[in-house]
């Protein structure tokens, strides 16, 4: 079953249930997904889903934040629920020690050891961690303190 399929069946599920917040989550991922399909005129791949995904998550914490910021808990929290039904949709996180084993295996394999040449870093960590949620900030920092 693809990723979109899954989807299509837990938004009926959640219509069954009448689960009306989870609903909302869904029906705004199956949303975002096709018009990112409308833009790209073409089907998405699964990769490309869990990048739409990963954005929406990503809008999700400023907005959370920003509610935070303007003395807003609620609005916040229901931010934070709409972050947690799209995370269960994505692919588990590298944990820390993957994280710094596929950093160091890049800088061997490049050959990098100045800050200049981050960005070569960078992208063969990424690669490393192909097929895992890998939070680009996150990375970036580890790899700046590493070339430092």
């Amino acid at each position: 079953m693809t990723f979109q399929e899954q989807l299509q069946n837990d938004l009926q599920q959640a219509m069954k249930a009448r689960a009306e917040a989870r609903l909302s989550v869904l029906r705004m991922m199956k949303a975002a997904i096709h018009h990112k399909e409308v833009e790209a005129m073409k089907p998405l791949d699964e990769a490309a889903c869990f990048q739409v995904l990963g954005t929406l998550i990503k809008q999700r914490r400023d907005s959370a934040e920003q509610f935070r910021k303007g003395n807003r808990p609620e609005l916040a929290e229901k931010e934070e629920n709409e972050i947690t039904v799209i995370e269960s949709y994505l692919p588990a996180a590298p944990s820390e020690e993957e994280m710094e084993q596929a950093i160091a295996a890049a800088m061997a394999e490049t050959g990098v050891t100045s800050l200049k040449q981050m960005g070569v870093v960078m992208k063969a960590a990424q690669a490393k961690l192909a097929g895992k949620r890998v939070d680009g900030k996150t990375l970036s920092e580890r790899v700046r303190a590493k070339l430092s």
